[in-house]
């Protein structure tokens, strides 16, 4: 069949030439329309569900809103994992679906059983679905603040309001944003502040008023009237448009003297109750906000769009102020662009360097080397079609070198085949087409099946789940799709173009080429031959190597998939349980300071502390996250690696006392939150139900792992602790005056937390009324304890006489996993594999902790994605061994034969397993990739070679040793020449130090150590192999 496609495409030349055009005009069409990012998004399916209710503590939280929305939701299908928070205020609810599972279907689902657990629900509690986003999705993040010369001119609540109705507004309409989240400022109110004092003088309960102004702030619509000949509308007008209108509303009449509002209360401009705060390069406060894309969007396409509309929305904005990204992910993705960029085209001027050297012939070398950027252009259609975008994992793993072997052998077949006629007696025209169809024929059966084997073995890959399957299938695909062009393009366009070219001028090699050939001939053939004569002992050695190899690997450490170094840094800061926020400004402004007049490398610093206006990461006050924007590398002066800089960092903002720190990177953080629940790279998770216990136990595990090497400094998830005044109602007392739980509870949420009692309309703009206790005495506990409660009798008592007042610790946050109460000790691994982290971590956990009955604990973060990768590719790796011998047989239809050319498998991994063991890398995802495309490469010159012995078995040589010599010495050339340019096509990016090449080099690392061995196993050891077991001339 090959030979008859090979035939047709010679033949048709001008048709084969004209179906290249579309081809290429196809490529170009779909990369110029491809989307780009800086990684695959790894983050898993999920729907968060976010409950907020301000008069509700923690343990009321999960008892009253967690644990009925968790039941709800529990026989939801296709549901791998259940996971909430529950704190003072909020909660957030997270269900992960299996990556099969439609989002939106997802959605729907879980809006539906929402609808049950609302009617379990009771009080003031507000239930809604976070943004369909993902960990990629902060695209863009921005401060807005004023420019110097205008600080006095905007404050921070003008600040925000800018933010929530004028940016936000604008920006929400951007196609591709699922969101755009505020945070910090304050978010401006209308607020009625009671006077305790004439509120009581004048007879009035907090509930009255609070009646009179949801009752007479509003307008309403009556119908029409005619009248002659025109129709006209009522319309009653009652809104409240300003401080002196809500002042004048009437609460009650006394003693015929109406009591109005401003009568009891202070009406005023204020703010609602802060959860989050954001600071700036160590000034202060400034006001943030956060644009989300929406999942499975085009990253590109999304962010034009958003710059295009900031920039819109800048022309908006008063004088003065000025909207300024401290998170641009364009940034990350420019520089790993620029990585696969230079890694691509280093590695292809490699490989085209080798193919001239070695075919000696410009021309040849030149249509081998078309094949690569023919190839690419059918990946990226290929790609376009099946909705991969191009990143670091699609890209960034493609060897120029693999993808140009089909075409080397039969090019090097043809001109071979030119190399054996006299100078000027080449044949034309029609006798060089056929000389270049036979020649191409001959060898074009083993190169495919070759070619096929390769294929096959990314299809294991292509199974894969998780976050591997998100990280290595995009990778396996695009690898695939090139491969299969250049299959499809050696048999029709590389012999089409070697008729239509190769056979004119002069056809003579170059010098260089001639004397590397001779050199590797003389130096190759007496070592084969003194390695012929002595095929056991060469066996051995190699089997004893590969033991000793073996033996090497389960020394080796091991981890996840190396981290990307994104170039900027995420500080996770932390300070004492119920540290108040404005605390936290202070000491994270002191540490904003210390790092930008420490370290020149910081471009710009942005503390979040809290939470967001919409928490989908709902931290405490007392945490905040600190973003470190960087200047480039080269820029560097206090540190050379990110490791290095990342420990002086530590180390300057050890100097704040109380503050706790822990440097990570923001979308790493990110990914491990949203993956996992858990920020650190792995974390030691206990499950119980009391929480001082489980509190007990994660400080004992913390005490026990700080010492172990590898362990970065623990944090301890922060569960109890929280001060807090409880009231703990005399029921006897209530039932004497006739005032039962909830009134109590209704006048303390409206007095301190504050209640909604309408709106205020400027415009478009709108802003809640809310009724509270003046601020200034707001603070006090004597205020708590002389509040006035009113009784069924008309009277009113004081909350002391009804209570006894106290200062208590409490919960301060419950977490959840699967149902079941549980508490994480985190950290990130420094300096060390996860692997053998956990490892010794283990031996002192199980020597060490004891446990109460009922509690156990378990290993997450990395940790667990690492063991779930390990437990898939135990299925992935056999599978991809057992397609390559099932192809090996169908290509040599030789048991014996098919078992000779497989041995290269284990033994190529030599090369691999030494290469990782000389960079001191451990082993990982990216490395066992890397074996499993090894295993694939390093069959085809082995197949080549023995395919060569079997040709000139039927050609009438029959001694077996003289097969040997003759094939090898043939072969010597495209077996090398293939081994260089597919192992040094890696090269660039194993060496390579831009960003983004971590994740590159271990599987680069493996496949070209591997590589090393594979060749030297097919000169040396096949033919060793074949010497003693191959068949003799007279056996069938």
């Amino acid at each position: 069949m090959f030979q008859k496609i090979i035939r047709l495409s010679i033949d048709n030349k001008l048709l084969i030439g004209a179906l290249t055009l579309i081809w290429t005009i196809w490529g170009i069409w779909s990369l110029v329309r491809l989307p780009f990012d800086a990684t695959p998004d790894i983050t898993n399916n999920q729907v968060q569900i976010i409950v907020t209710s301000p008069s509700l503590g923690a343990e009321e939280m999960e008892q009253n809103v967690t644990t009925p929305i968790e039941m709800a939701l529990a026989n939801i299908p296709r549901v791998t994992e259940r996971r909430s928070i529950s704190r003072s205020g909020m909660a957030v609810i997270t269900l992960v679906f299996d990556d099969r599972a439609d989002n939106y279907w997802a959605r729907e689902l879980v809006n539906q059983q929402l609808g049950a657990a609302r009617e379990q629900i009771t009080g003031e509690v507000d239930i809604e679905l976070a943004p369909i986003s993902t960990g990629l999705g902060e695209i863009y993040q921005y401060t807005i603040h004023t420019k110097k010369g205008y600080e006095d001119k905007f404050s921070l609540t003008e600040l925000r309001s800018i933010q929530d109705w004028i940016v936000r507004k604008q920006l929400s309409g951007t196609p591709g944003v699922a969101e755009v989240s505020g945070w910090g400022g304050f978010v401006k109110q209308y607020e009625v502040d009671i006077d305790l004092d004439r509120l009581n003088a004048m007879g009035v309960t907090i509930g009255e008023l609070y009646t009179a102004l949801n009752q007479n702030n509003e307008n309403m619509g009556g119908g029409y009237i005619e009248r002659n000949a025109s129709q006209y509308y009522i319309r009653g007008l009652g809104l409240v448009s300003s401080l002196e209108d809500i002042g004048r509303i009437v609460i009650k009449t006394r003693s015929g003297v109406p009591v109005l509002v401003r009568d009891i209360a202070h009406v005023h401009y204020g703010h609602a109750t802060r959860y989050g705060a954001v600071c700036r390069d160590g000034e202060g406060e400034v006001v943030a906000g956060i644009t989300l894309m929406l999942k499975g969007e085009n990253f590109q396409e999304v962010i034009k769009n958003v710059k295009a509309r900031i920039a819109e929305i800048e022309k908006t904005l008063p004088e003065g102020v000025v909207i300024e990204p401290y998170i641009d992910r364009t940034q990350l993705v420019d520089r790993v662009t620029g990585t696969i960029e230079r890694n691509l085209i280093e590695g292809g001027l490699i490989v085209i360097l080798i193919l001239i050297l070695f075919l000696g012939n410009l021309r040849a070398g030149l249509i081998v080397a078309s094949v690569i950027p023919l190839s690419m252009l059918f990946a990226f259609g290929m790609m376009r079609l099946t909705g991969l975008s191009g990143n670091l994992m699609s890209l960034g793993a493609i060897d120029f070198g693999l993808i140009v072997d089909g075409a080397v052998i039969i090019v090097e077949a043809v001109v071979s085949r030119m190399a054996q006629y006299p100078p000027g007696s080449l044949p034309r025209g029609k006798l060089f087409d056929d000389m270049v169809a036979e020649s191409s024929g001959q060898i074009r059966q083993s190169a495919a099946f070759g070619e096929i084997i390769i294929m096959t073995v990314y299809l294991p890959i292509m199974t894969l789940q998780g976050i591997e399957g998100k990280m290595f299938r995009p990778m396996a695909m695009t690898i695939f799709f090139a491969i299969l062009g250049a299959f499809i393009l050696s048999l029709t366009y590389v012999p089409m173009m070697s008729a239509l070219v190769l056979g004119r001028g002069k056809q003579r090699q170059l010098p260089l080429s001639e004397r590397i050939s001779r050199g590797l001939a003389s130096l190759y053939m007496p070592l084969l031959e003194k390695s012929l004569s002595h095929s056991k002992t060469l066996i051995a050695g190699m089997v004893i190597l590969l033991a000793l190899s073996v033996g090497l690997m389960t020394t080796f450490g091991a981890e996840f998939i190396p981290s990307l170094e994104e170039g900027d840094f995420a500080v996770e800061a932390s300070m004492a349980q119920g540290t108040s926020l404005g605390q936290m400004v202070s000491t994270c402004t002191q540490a904003e300071q210390i790092l930008r007049s420490q370290f020149p490398e910081v471009k710009q610093v942005v503390t979040r502390i809290g939470s967001a206006e919409i928490p989908t990461d709902p931290m405490p006050v007392e945490r905040a996250d600190m973003l470190v924007a960087l200047r480039p590398k080269k820029e560097w002066t206090s540190a050379r690696t990110k490791d290095a800089l990342q420990e002086k960092m530590e180390k300057a903002l050890e100097a704040i006392p109380g503050l706790e720190v822990e440097l990570s990177q923001p979308i790493q953080m990110r990914n491990n939150e949203l993956i996992t629940g858990i920020r650190q790279d792995v974390a030691v998770k206990i499950y119980g139900e009391d929480t001082e216990v489980l509190s007990q136990l994660a400080s004992e595990v913390a005490r026990l792992i700080r010492p172990v090497e590898g362990v970065g400094e623990p944090y301890v998830e922060k569960v109890t602790g929280l001060p807090q005044l409880q009231i703990r109602y005399d029921r006897d007392r209530l039932s004497e005056y006739g005032i039962s739980v909830r009134e109590i509870n209704d006048v303390l949420q409206t007095a301190f937390a504050g209640k909604v009692a309408g709106k205020v309309y400027e415009g478009s703009r709108s802003y809640d009324i809310v009724l509270r206790i003046d601020n200034e005495v707001r603070n006090e506990l004597s205020t708590l304890e002389s509040i006035f409660i009113p009784a069924s009798s008309g009277t009113v008592v004081p909350l002391r006489q009804l209570a006894a007042i106290s200062y208590q610790e409490a919960p301060a946050q419950i977490s959840h996993e699967d149902g079941q109460r549980s508490i994480y000790v985190g950290f990130n691994v420094k300096g060390r594999d996860v692997a053998s982290t956990v490892r010794d971590i283990r031996a002192v956990l199980d020597k060490n902790l004891r446990l109460p009955p009922g509690y156990h604990y378990s290993y997450g973060g990395e940790f667990e994605n690492m063991q779930g990768a390990a437990r898939r590719l135990a299925l992935a790796i056999p599978a991809a061994l057992l397609l390559i011998l099932m192809l090996l047989f169908a290509t040599l239809g030789n048991l014996r034969e098919t078992l000779f050319v497989a041995t290269a498998i284990p033994l190529s991994a030599i090369g691999g397993i030494l290469a990782l063991w000389v960079r001191g890398m451990p082993l990982s995802i990216s490395a066992a990739i890397g074996f499993i495309a090894l295993s694939g490469v390093a069959v085809l010159n082995g197949i080549v070679l023995v395919g060569e012995f079997n040709r000139l078995e039927r050609s009438g040589v029959a001694d077996r040793r003289q097969r040997i010599l003759e094939g090898c010495a043939r072969r010597l050339r495209p077996v090398v020449m293939t081994a260089l340019v597919a192992s040094l096509g890696f090269l660039p990016m194993a060496l390579s130090r831009g960003d983004g090449a971590e994740v590159q080099r271990p599987l680069a690392t493996v496949v070209i150590g591997g590589l090393v061995t594979a060749t030297i196993l097919t000169l040396f050891v096949i033919p060793a192999i074949y010497n003693l077991f191959g068949k003799k001339h007279n056996e069938n």
